[in-house]
């Protein structure tokens, strides 16, 4: 440990620790009485009785680390430097706030800081605080990511999911647990089998210790070792500070499951009352220097309310901002093509190609998931982009979907422009956290200060017969999540081009490759280059029906058409190719010229992308229809095992050709 990274206990060091807790403590009693007069709504978690530990903690950082905080994150914001009077404006709902009024108490955020900002699921924070370390680690950056948490988190897999990724990778992070004995009204050691969480933490084989969070001394003493160990590239640390809050988990909680006497008997051993009294003893602290200290935060917090009381709430016509970036970038030019011959290629390999594309152009693009390295992936698309890209580039995962997922969704926000694989779309439900909590909705409670610019793939689908549990098609309910740019690629061109222009996106974006898919072979040049991501595409044009398809669904849409123009019926065929946002566009102006349309969707009937798309229909081309609007979608079961139940359960030809004599009377 460097001088610099000690604890300097000159007099004006230990004064400023002292105020640095008091300030902690008057903003909270702020924040109470706002919130009993109705200035300050939701939930309110104060921080009074554990200021030692953001006061501790913020003393031995520099200003390039990041911080990722817990939805109890007053104390760390202000220690941080985050000014008061925006964390006042953004509990009030005020555009002055940290993050515009969209993030309240629970989402303070502040870029300019590395403040990364409160997450209000538990242990939410810390997959993304694993990323943010690797996106700097990755970029030569001599940061570090300081990530908060309460005990409760210890029981969550994304504790586990991330401590084990940060130290398989040595990765620099100082986790600090800030246990107050109950998470929410839970007594510790009513809710884990080994309460010991530093001895948790010390399982994954990274330096981990417990200390006094009531000891503000021993706090920085203990987070500047931590530091400074980090610093010289000694991985993870880990700090379980052994705490206790005095008020309630939130303002809503009536306590019942405290004593009084309980909490009493901790007061005495506060962080202020016990450092102060240690000053007093001390001949440090002189009755002026502790008025002084009063009247300035006073003062401060005075004029910190009035400039928030006084703010500006956010006009309803701004409410659509911020949910994905008011400008993005133009798309890629198409490559310059050498007039190369289309060769013979498949799915699989065009997607192949796309990567490697990526990888070859963007030194910020890398690879991470199950099995994509050595393994060559589930479906063999990664299959020799190890030896040629390396281990810094191609990251085999632990099988932990919601930490490699935050993970890439952290480093995102650091910089990086990763590529996260999860083997199969049903995984992704362990991972439906980071993307719906996090990557969809950071830009919007930061206030536009943080972008998640990750681009996730995954299989979907059904045909192989892998049973209910291998053969989801979910990518209708991921369309259903504003923050997010959802992707189907059906052909070869979109299934190596669509990557490469989802990569230059300032947010995140799905991509869906259906199982069915990857064997399917066409021709394709070698020069082929970026595609749009923002239209429908128009395969066959028809003047009778509109068939809406995607993904899987698309060449047996192709299929069904071809069928039906042996019976005079011209079938316009559109693929979605975008799920969200909807080319309404091209939907509509196919429908309106053919006035009949049928949606063929391989998701459940109900709820599904084709009863979205087919209510946009009958809001904006209800009159211009001759028919009744027509679906096929997969039966509403889970989708069996036997052959033959499972092809009896997808949407398949005969049914859209069906469907669409129906609608032109021929049923």
């Amino acid at each position: 440990m460097s001088a610099a990274d000690k604890p300097r206990l000159t007099r004006e060091h230990e004064l400023a620790l002292l105020a640095g807790m008091i300030r902690i403590r008057r903003f909270e009693e702020a924040c109470a009485e706002l919130y009993t007069r109705e200035e300050i709504r939701g939930f309110l978690h104060l921080y009074d009785g554990e200021e030692a530990i953001a006061v501790g903690v913020s003393a031995g950082l520099r200003p390039e680390d990041r911080v990722v905080a817990t939805y109890r994150e007053h104390g760390h914001a202000l220690a941080r430097g985050v000014p008061m009077a925006a964390l006042f404006a953004e509990m009030m709902g005020k555009v002055e706030g940290c993050s515009r009024g969209r993030g309240g108490s629970m989402h303070l955020f502040d870029a300019a800081r590395n403040f990364h900002g409160g997450n209000a699921i538990v242990g939410g924070g810390l997959p993304l605080a694993v990323g943010l370390a690797l996106g700097d680690a990755m970029q030569g950056r001599e940061a570090v990511t300081v990530c908060v948490f309460g005990e409760g988190a210890a029981a969550e897999g994304a504790f586990h999911e991330s401590l084990n990724l940060a130290a398989l990778w040595k990765l620099p992070v100082l986790f600090v647990c800030e246990n107050n004995l109950y998470a929410m009204g839970t007594a510790l050691a009513r809710s884990e089998a080994q309460p010991d969480i530093a001895a948790k933490a010390a399982g994954y084989g990274m330096p981990a210790e417990a200390l006094d969070g009531m000891d503000v001394v021993a706090v920085e003493a203990a987070s500047r070792r931590a530091l400074a160990a980090i610093r010289e590239g000694g991985g993870p640390a880990f700090l379980e500070a052994r705490t206790y809050r005095f008020r309630a988990h939130s303002m809503f909680d009536a306590q019942l499951y405290r004593q009084k006497e309980e909490i009493e008997a901790w007061r005495v051993k506060g962080p202020i009352l016990r450092f102060e009294t240690w000053l007093r003893e001390t001949g440090v602290l002189h009755e002026a220097d502790r008025a002084r200290i009063e009247e300035t935060i006073e003062a401060e917090i005075g004029e910190a309310r009035a400039a928030a009381e006084a703010g500006t709430p956010e006009p309803v016509s701004e409410l659509a901002r911020f949910v994905t970036a008011d400008e993005r970038p133009a798309p890629p030019p198409p490559a310059a093509r050498e007039e190369a011959a289309p060769v013979e290629t498949t799915y699989r390999e065009a997607v192949k190609q796309g990567i490697r594309d990526a990888l070859a152009r963007d030194p910020r693009v890398f690879l991470m998931g199950e099995d994509v390295g050595r393994y060559g992936g589930c479906y063999a698309v990664t299959k020799g982009v190890l030896d040629e890209f390396g281990e810094e580039r191609v990251r085999d995962t632990p099988l932990s979907e919601l930490g490699f997922t935050g993970a890439g969704i952290g480093a995102a926000m650091a910089g990086m422009r990763p590529i996260v694989e999860i083997m199969t779309v049903n995984f992704s439900l362990l991972a439906l956290d980071q993307i719906l909590n996090n990557a969809a909705t950071l830009r919007h409670m930061s206030g536009d200060q943080f972008g998640a610019p990750v681009v996730i793939r995954m299989a979907t689908g059904a045909g192989r017969q892998l049973a209910a549990q291998h053969s989801h098609s979910l990518e209708g309910w991921y369309a259903h999540i504003p923050g997010l740019r959802v992707l189907a690629p059906a052909t070869l061109e979109d299934a190596r081009g669509m990557l490469w222009t989802a990569l230059q996106e300032p947010d995140p974006v799905l991509i869906f490759e259906h199982v069915m898919l990857y064997n399917r072979k066409g021709l394709l040049s070698p020069d082929a280059g970026p595609v749009d991501i923002d239209r429908a595409a128009i395969r066959r044009p028809g003047r009778d029906v509109t068939l809406i398809a995607y993904g899987g669904t698309l060449w047996k849409a192709l299929e069904a058409a071809d069928a039906l123009a042996g019976e005079g019926i011209e079938a316009e065929v559109i693929d979605l190719r975008v799920l969200r946002p909807l080319d309404d566009a091209t939907i509509l102006g196919s429908v309106r010229r053919t006035r009949r349309a049928v949606m063929v969707d391989e998701g459940w009937r109900a709820g599904s992308l084709a009863a979205e798309i087919g209510m946009r229909i009958v809001e904006e081309a209800f009159y211009d229809l001759d028919a009744p609007l027509a679906r096929v979608c997969a039966a509403e079961v889970p989708i069996p095992y036997a052959k033959h139940l499972e092809e009896a359960a997808l949407p398949q030809v005969p049914a859209i050709v069906a469907a669409a004599r129906a609608t032109m009377g021929r049923g």
